[in-house]
């Protein structure tokens, strides 16, 4: 017998027949003897739904008062479970997120976990009865509902096997697993049997949305035993763990990131400090500065660009203009038509030639990169947006292909 955590997203559960289908996922695996969790997401487009609700009465509503609204979704969700597997005969029980003792800071809309309680939990379970959970909230020192931010439900689960000490933690999606590119757009991708945690995480953080990169730190940091797999096809998905077999391939998958603004300070004071007041300043915001490009200083200017979340573009740029006197630049451009295409692999650290055969594929391609960054495991462009997809898919087929 083993404890395993599942985790169902939006469109898995999205009607009554899917419901029905994760059910019969979660019935087998109670039958064979295993303890399970299994944690929800809201249905479908409810989350959207009830966002839209709020702009018509409020087009700038609290954060508290969201929070509350929203985590109304995972709630209707567990309980249509529950019903479902109640209907089957099997013993359940559905739990919002502070009935199972998850506390997080006070940050609404995108709040941290604290801890996760057991107790709760862990007497259900003994009266062996399927937990089904509702992801993605929990509650704050004032007892008010947070909500944990897009892909929560994925954090949710995690946290809770990482708290009990599940034996696996199950991530149940509409695709069959990781996969070397997105294969609702690139036929020829190809589903990978397992991945580290390093590579996942960092094509959740170049834009690839299986997995949240905040479950996979979590799993990463805790040791989870983790797994990607199809709710609507019954197959092995992909496991991700600490160490594959990555000699065996130069590079893991291709990710692209729409979420991407590029601002850029245009003859900035060429003098030291200037780079530290900028970057300092946006830190202080909680803004986070991914690609970062620094000209070399003419005439006692330079030019210094980096890249934002779309989200935080606004802020950024009104808190640049704000100092422009102290940082000392002449003027500002930004611009959001831009998309970070990324390659990720473990296996680069022991292969040579593997940014000549991306920036080859570009130039096959004729798509033009604005921006450069690499680390150990992956290799950023910025180009322009129209021209993402076709970077992609080039890039793909050059590795995999």
């Amino acid at each position: 017998m083993a404890f395993i955590v599942q985790k169902f997203g939006g469109s898995s559960v999205a009607d009554a027949e899917r419901i029905r289908r994760v059910a019969g996922i979660i019935a087998d695996t109670y039958i064979e003897g295993n303890d399970v969790v299994a944690v929800l997401s809201a249905q479908g487009d409810t989350t959207d739904d009830l966002i839209a609700k709020a702009h018509e009465l409020n087009p700038n509503p609290s954060k508290r008062e969201m929070d509350m609204l929203i985590s109304t979704g995972e709630q209707i969700s567990i309980a249509l479970m529950a019903m479902a597997l109640e209907k089957m005969g099997l013993p359940v029980v559905s739990l919002t997120g502070w009935q199972i003792g998850l506390s997080t800071n006070t940050q609404y809309g995108n709040a941290r976990i604290n801890r996760v309680g057991h107790e709760r939990i862990m007497t259900e379970l003994g009266h062996r009865r399927i937990v089904i959970v509702a992801g993605f909230q929990g509650k704050n020192k004032y007892d008010d509902i947070t909500t944990l931010g897009r892909g929560g439900s994925d954090t949710t689960a995690v946290a809770i096997a990482a708290a009990l000490h599940a034996d696996l933690c199950q991530i149940y999606t509409d695709v069959e697993g990781i996969y070397t590119c997105d294969p609702r757009k690139v036929p020829g991708a190809k589903k990978l049997d397992e991945i580290t945690y390093d590579e996942m995480l960092e094509l959740a953080s170049m834009g690839a949305q299986v997995l949240h990169n905040r479950s996979v730190e979590m799993a990463k940091r805790y040791g989870v035993n983790l797994e990607v797999l199809s709710s609507f096809v019954r197959k092995p998905g992909t496991k991700v763990k600490e160490v594959c077999k990555v000699e065996q391939r130069s590079i893991s998958g291709v990710a692209k990131d729409t979420n991407v603004s590029r601002i850029a300070l245009i003859n900035v004071k060429d003098e030291p400090g200037v780079a530290f007041k900028v970057f300092r300043m946006l830190s202080k915001e909680k803004i986070v500065v991914d690609i970062i490009l620094q000209s070399i200083g003419r005439e006692k200017v330079k030019d210094i660009s980096f890249t934002v979340a779309q989200t935080d573009r606004p802020r950024a740029e009104e808190l640049l203009m704000s100092m422009k006197d102290a940082i000392g630049f002449e003027s500002i451009s930004v611009s959001d038509n831009v998309a970070k295409v990324s390659i990720v692999g473990a296996g680069m650290m022991s292969q040579y030639g593997v940014a000549a055969t991306m920036f080859e594929a570009l130039y096959d391609a004729k798509v033009n990169i604005n921006m450069i960054s690499t680390s150990e495991i992956k290799i950023s462009v910025l180009v322009d947006e129209d021209e993402a997809d076709r970077a992609v898919a080039a890039i793909h087929k050059k590795f995999f292909e």
